[in-house]
Formats: C-alpha cells, sequence, structure tokens
C-alpha cells in the first residue's frame, strides 16, 4: 500500500525549514501535525498535596521549558517570590536562556550542559552539591534517579502532567502511517480508538521505551528512530519512504 498521508504527533514546526515539509514534497505525501497528548499543569492545591514548600531549596533543575513556565506559574499561584539566590541547572542552553522570560538572566547563576543528558550536567551540580535541589518534572518522566542520587540530594517535584489529547467525533482518522514519541501517544491511541486494528498502517516512532510501547500493545513496529543510519525520526521516515517507493 502506498503512503499518501502522514500522521506526526507532535505539534507543526514553527520553521518551514522543518525536514518533515521536504519529506513530504519529496515523496508526494501528505503531513499532518496532530499530538496525541498535551501538557496540563496541576492546580496550586494538587502541588500542595506533595508537600513541597519550594522556599526551602536553593536550587532548581529543568530538563525542559514546559518545567520552568509550570515552575513559575506554580510559585506565583502559591505567592512565593523565587530569591535573586536561586540557582538553575539546565540541560541543554536553550532551556537555560529561556529562563530570561521570568528572571535578570545576567544576574542570575545559571549552569548549564550541551547535550541535552542530564548525566552531562553532573559535573556543575557536583560543585555545587551543598545545594538543595528540586527537580521540577512531569508526571511522566525518565526515571534517571540513579544518575543524581550519588551526587547530590534534591527532591523531585511534579508540576505538570501528560495527557490524552483526545480526537473530536468530527475528526477524521484515514492515515497511512502513524509517527509516535513517548508511550504516552501510544496509551492515547487506545484509548481514543480501543477498537483499533492496524491492518495495512504503518508505525514508527523515536525512542527505544516507545518501540517498546508499541510492541507490548500488540501493534506492529515498521519504522523506528534513532539508528546508526538515522539518527532522527525525519531521516529515518524519508530512507523508509525511499525504500517502499523503490
Amino acid at each position: 500500500m502506498k503512503i499518501k498521508k502522514i500522521l506526526v504527533s507532535q505539534p507543526k514546526p514553527t520553521s518551514d525549514k522543518s525536514p518533515y515539509f521536504d519529506i513530504a514534497q519529496r515523496h508526494g505525501v501528505e503531513v499532518v501535525f496532530r499530538p496525541f497528548i498535551k501538557v496540563e499543569g496541576l492546580t496550586a492545591k494538587e502541588f500542595r498535596q506533595q508537600k513541597i514548600n519550594i522556599q526551602e531549596f536553593t536550587a532548581v533543575i529543568f530538563t525542559a521549558r514546559t518545567a520552568i513556565d509550570h515552575f513559575f506559574r506554580i510559585s506565583e499561584e502559591l505567592r512565593i517570590t523565587i530569591p535573586d539566590t536561586m540557582k538553575y541547572f539546565c540541560t541543554t542552553e536553550a532551556i537555560a536562556l529561556y529562563l530570561q522570560k521570568y528572571i535578570q538572566y545576567r544576574k542570575r547563576k545559571i549552569f548549564h550542559a550541551s547535550t541535552g543528558k542530564l548525566a552531562d550536567l553532573l559535573p556543575f551540580l557536583a560543585k555545587h552539591a551543598k545545594e538543595k535541589f528540586l527537580y521540577a518534572i512531569s508526571d511522566v518522566h525518565k526515571d534517571d534517579s540513579c544518575v543524581l542520587d550519588e551526587k547530590i540530594s534534591y527532591t523531585k517535584a511534579v508540576m505538570y502532567r501528560t495527557v490524552s489529547n483526545d480526537f473530536t467525533p468530527e475528526e477524521q482518522f484515514d492515515y497511512d502511517m502513524l509517527l509516535f514519541f513517548s508511550p504516552s501517544g501510544i496509551d492515547s491511541l487506545k484509548k481514543n480508538f480501543p477498537n483499533f486494528e492496524q491492518g495495512d498502517i504503518k508505525m514508527g516512532c523515536f525512542g527505544a521505551s516507545t518501540a517498546k510501547a508499541i510492541k507490548d500493545a500488540g501493534f506492529r513496529l515498521d519504522m523506528e528512530a534513532p539508528t546508526e543510519k538515522a539518527p532522527s525520526v525525519t531521516a529515518a521516515l524519508d530512507m523508509y519512504l525511499t525504500a517502499q517507493e523503490a
């Protein structure tokens, strides 16, 4: 079956230079961006149930810009003033720069890794091991406790959750291929379409945990990234469509 319409379960890229648009043109396919999941912030009341006092901490760890948004939102709702002495540790420079939305960047102590991996942030964390760290996370997150446990004292604080982005009855589901990026996306697929049968529909994914979720759900995995030849989903998709056309 020729692939004509592909669902990418992520928000539409803000830049016209996204590889997805090149792929659509090169292979004559329609690419639709429609997330299966969305982020929802915890209410101040829900956050209080964790019995965490933000004012007791001297440093915060961020692995996503979303975490920054909800950290400052919850602090504001709880009428907490974040002191100028607070230290911020981020897994990428882009995440660190996003702090400018809420604080005077140049006047604060901000540290960041360059790879996006928490492990590569450890040298900075270790140098400030005496700080009391708050780790702002989602309810669904990678369990990286073993990375941090040996170096610092920290507390995980769930500040937002990942929920199903439900389809409406009016939305057509006539795709030839589905691309997933997290196990939560597979959960949402099953929730939205409990009688879903894969048949000839192709499935692709990014990440080992997502691949496992697809297989555990009883679906067939047709395309997986990253690989040595395809480090990204777009590279894998381009290769897959080229092979299908051969």
